[in-house]
């Protein structure tokens, strides 16, 4: 029960924000815009290859699980075809998916997405284009 376990433990902590000076390659493709940059970091994969499924059947789930009035797992489903409407660069599908999000979860950071989206896929397609090779 030594270090074994501690680091078990803190694997499964979520991703901390980048040390206080430290410039993350987000903020490098944003540059001073913080607002894209906040919608971005709360929204979008930073390898959305890996993801195991398409915006179509993500959408579907959304809407199955919304149905069934689970709005938790609606709305990750939603978050999901969000995430990767903006890798594809498709704005009317990030707008439309995200608004579902903060229609379910209104006190998560979704709006922000929403009403930043034309610039928020110009920079994420910047970052994929750098980054994901």
């Amino acid at each position: 029960m030594g270090p074994l376990f501690k680091k078990e433990k803190k694997d499964l902590l979520p991703a901390k924000q980048p040390e206080k000076g430290k410039i993350t390659d987000l903020e490098v493709t944003c540059g001073s815009d913080k607002e894209t940059c906040k919608a971005l970091w709360h929204t979008m994969f930073l390898d959305p290859r890996k993801i195991g499924t398409t915006i179509r059947d993500a959408a579907r789930k959304a809407a199955k699980y919304e149905k069934s009035k689970d709005k938790k797992l609606a709305m990750m489903w939603y978050h999901v075809a969000g995430g990767l409407a903006l890798w594809k660069g498709d704005t009317a599908k990030v707008k439309q998916y995200f608004d579902e999000c903060a229609k379910l979860a209104p006190e998560m950071e979704y709006k922000r997405i929403v009403e930043t989206a034309d610039k928020a896929v110009e920079k994420a397609q910047e970052y994929y284009k750098k980054y994901l090779k």
